[in-house]
């Protein structure tokens, strides 16, 4: 159909109450106005509506991808027919394809950067004529963040980034509910497989793991963490949860989710103990939690046996069933997180980079917290949209608050 992407874009848009809130100061004050936007985002159908956002503020705009099996090619192509943005991303992209589209999106020279996984972050900072106008950027998810403070520890970060992951209406919502509810969705959607009754092994608990077992947890799963962190794992082991190392784990479990944004967290020493024919997708930004390259350069067959699965023999005769090509599977076989979550996260971006074009004269190199006000001022328009009133401190409270002579 050729208005798929459009209708997918107004559907999004009428669920972004927040969005929609902003987008009317937006539009009258202009804040973007003269200023070029350059994000490399999962071209879909919340972050279009993020693009048009920004766009309807006065920023020129160009978007590229930031996974390359993440893209809907309906809603690129509405993007770009229905609002004139200039969109360099499809679904399946090569290697070369992906860095290729990145470079046109910074070409002439952005103003500000919205990134998703730090690639963009890195491509820019590694070219001075680049980064010398940049006045700052946002980042968007764990493993990018984690990158940003690398960069910003090597001094390789050449202009001031916004860490938009760790703002409480980010991760709190997102990485718990959003990721909780879409791995689930386009795991069911890759497999067709019942929860309840298996065995899962969830690998971190981070906000992300969290929100995953949580959601495995409700739909009857027998589920087990697996951690690096001691306090993390206490956490898991007192929320429900058995605790074991991967190595253990793999062995009995039906199923594996990763959700570090770490390295090879699924070895391949780990596979080859690994339940036969268990089924692995990852909830990470990169494809490299789960050891693919010794997985594609040591199996003995591998056939695909549905749209989103690959099977593999290793060579101890064993199958292991990939989703994804062990990329992102929420995005890679389903349509992400839910439309109201990412409103949140949006609504947060769109306003940390209206505080950059505002402020960039005296931020410096470093990653930088997303202002309170702007994180209590999502929250606030959040309320008001769902018609939830709360209370407010007294004058009394407040004084006590602020008071220590009061005892016993």
């Amino acid at each position: 159909m050729a208005n798929t992407g459009y209708l997918r874009l107004k559907w999004a848009r009428e669920h972004m109450d927040i969005t929609s809130n902003i987008r009317q100061r937006f539009i009258e004050e202009k804040p973007f106005k003269g200023i070029r936007i350059a994000m490399a985002l999962h071209v879909e159908a919340k972050t279009g509506v993020f693009a048009i956002l920004l766009k309807e503020g006065g920023a020129d705009i160009k978007m590229a991808s930031c996974n390359p099996l993440s893209s809907d090619d309906y809603v690129v192509e509405s993007l770009k027919n229905d609002y004139n943005i200039p969109v360099f991303a499809r679904k399946g992209e090569t290697q070369e394809e992906y860095y290729d589209y990145l470079n046109k999106i910074v070409d002439p020279e952005p103003d500000i950067i919205i990134d998703d996984g730090g690639d963009l972050t890195n491509l820019v900072s590694s070219d001075e004529k680049l980064y010398k106008n940049i006045m700052g950027g946002n980042e968007e998810t764990t493993t990018g963040v984690v990158r940003l403070k690398a960069m910003e520890k090597s001094n390789a970060l050449k202009f001031p980034m916004f860490d938009v992951n760790d703002a409480k209406m980010k991760h709190l919502f997102d990485n718990r509910y959003g990721t909780g509810q879409s791995a689930l969705d386009g795991f069911m959607n890759a497999t067709n497989i019942l929860i309840a009754g298996k065995r899962i092994c969830v690998i971190g608990y981070g906000w992300v793991g969290r929100g995953i077992a949580m959601r495995l947890k409700g739909l009857g799963a027998i589920v087990t963490i697996s951690e690096v962190d001691p306090v993390k794992a206490v956490e898991a082991l007192m929320d429900g949860f058995s605790v074991d190392t991967v190595e253990n784990a793999v062995k009995y479990s039906d199923i594996v989710f990763t959700a570090t944004g770490m390295k090879n967290v699924v070895p391949y020493s780990a596979l080859l103990k690994a339940k036969n024919g268990i089924i692995l997708g990852n909830a990470g930004h990169f494809n490299n939690e789960i050891d693919m390259e010794s997985i594609e350069s040591k199996n003995i067959s591998k056939e695909r046996v549905r749209d989103y699965i690959t099977e593999y023999r290793l060579e101890n005769g064993n199958r292991i069933n990939i989703i994804s090509d062990g990329r992102l599977l929420n995005l890679a076989a389903g349509q992400g997180h839910p439309i109201e979550i990412m409103d949140l996260s949006f609504s947060i971006q769109a306003l940390t980079a209206e505080y950059i074009v505002k402020n960039h004269d005296r931020l410096e190199k470093r990653v930088y917290p997303v202002p309170e006000d702007i994180d209590k001022n999502v929250a606030e328009i959040k309320l008001n949209a769902l018609g939830i009133k709360i209370d407010k401190l007294t004058d009394e409270q407040i004084m006590y608050m602020n008071s220590f002579k009061e005892g016993t």
